[in-house]
């Protein structure tokens, strides 16, 4: 399947400078996700090996399967999104957290709507990472950031990978088969998912670790995406804005 992707500008220091380069590590494998995108969007996270590859649907939370060993992810589409992450319970198979955003409606592209904002807070609630999604034009679903595992360490590398082929390039891309009808499922799912209220839209603490569905891993495969440049503000808190990458 062709590759769909948009170069995207990084965070800025208040003084308009772009920060230097770099993924960040994680502090804390407790997390949580929030999202805010300004327009109701699907949120959604998969589970991947070394290279990104996804073994099956199981391995895909969304809202019609909100959970998974390690993450818990809302169960409709709003405009705010807050996403349960323990990496201590993510399976020992799985190496990277891809971390997915959607249009779903009449909602045709990312780039005629408000540039989402992403953050990943540690338990105590302080911001351990954020970025802006910038630079996206005619993609309608996107992956918004990664936590990758690396030498026993987990870090967080910023995205912002559009798919202009929508969920259904998306999830392809990370090698599922039959994405077409995977990402028609989850958007039917979405649609008819109840009204989130900002209570029930928070999800539950993400489960203990076990192996979703068939006792296969996810397989060997090809990655390649968008890099996560990380910086040090004037307030101490690391950002990470995207950068381009082929391998690590």
């Amino acid at each position: 399947m062709t590759r769909e992707h948009r170069k995207h500008r990084g965070d800025r220091d208040d003084d308009g400078r772009a920060g230097p380069g770099q993924n960040h590590l994680l502090p804390e494998t407790r997390l949580e996700i929030r999202v805010s995108a300004g327009h109701p969007v699907l949120a959604g996270a998969t589970l991947g090996d070394e290279r990104g590859r996804v073994a099956g649907a199981e391995w895909v939370a969304h809202p019609g399967a909100p959970s998974l060993p390690g993450v818990a992810v809302p169960s409709g589409p709003a405009a705010d999104h807050r996403l349960a992450v323990d990496l201590d319970a993510v399976p020992g198979t799985v190496h990277r957290v891809s971390v997915l955003l959607a249009l779903t409606g009449t909602a045709a592209r990312f780039g005629a709507l408000a540039a989402p904002f992403v953050s990943v807070t540690g338990p105590d609630d302080t911001e351990i990472a954020s970025y802006t999604i910038t630079g996206l034009d005619r993609e309608s679903a996107l992956v918004a950031l990664e936590l990758y595992r690396r030498q026993g360490a987990w870090k967080v590398r910023a995205m912002g990978q559009g798919y202009e082929g929508g969920l259904a390039a998306l999830l392809g891309d990370q090698g599922l088969e039959r994405a077409a009808d995977l990402a028609a499922s989850i958007l039917a799912a979405s649609a008819s998912a109840p009204v989130p209220t900002p209570e029930r839209d928070r999800p539950a603490e993400a489960p203990a670790a076990r192996v979703p569905g068939r006792s296969t891993s996810p397989d060997d495969g090809t990655h390649r995406g968008r890099g996560a440049h990380a910086r040090t503000g004037r307030d101490g808190r690391a950002y990470v804005g995207p950068g381009t990458r082929t391998r690590t």
